[in-house]
């Protein structure tokens, strides 16, 4: 096997404007791409210098259900202010808890994909 990372994660969403405004304007996530076409947008976003992104995934594009999505595990160098930041913005956040392998709490996007946030214990 010669897999070297993800590209993508399907983020299945009901309203892709909606989901753009949370994913950039509340996470801070850059657009990396937004092209009209058939059967509809792609739509992706990322962090800053991140390697692997996110598809927006609109009615139309693949089937998904939107707000299926679960365990999406974003690592931060500061659970503590990001989660204050999401709190800010209205988004309800469950923890952060001390882990085993660091410090962490979830959140849902507006559709309902489970998203967690994470900063991992040292040396872990």
């Amino acid at each position: 096997m010669n897999i070297t990372h993800a590209s993508f994660v399907t983020l299945p969403v009901s309203d892709q404007d909606r989901a753009l405004a949370f994913y950039r304007d509340v996470l801070g996530f850059e657009v990396t791409a937004d092209v009209q076409m058939p059967p509809g947008r792609w739509l992706q976003v990322a962090p800053k210098g991140a390697q692997t992104v996110f598809t927006l995934s609109g009615p139309g594009m693949g089937g998904f259900t939107p707000g299926s999505a679960r365990g999406i595990m974003l690592v931060t160098s500061d659970v503590e202010a990001d989660c204050a930041k999401l709190a800010a913005a209205g988004v309800a956040v469950d923890g952060p808890d001390d882990l085993p392998w660091g410090r962490m709490a979830g959140f849902t996007d507006p559709d309902g994909n489970g998203l967690m946030l994470l900063t991992e214990k040292e040396g872990m």
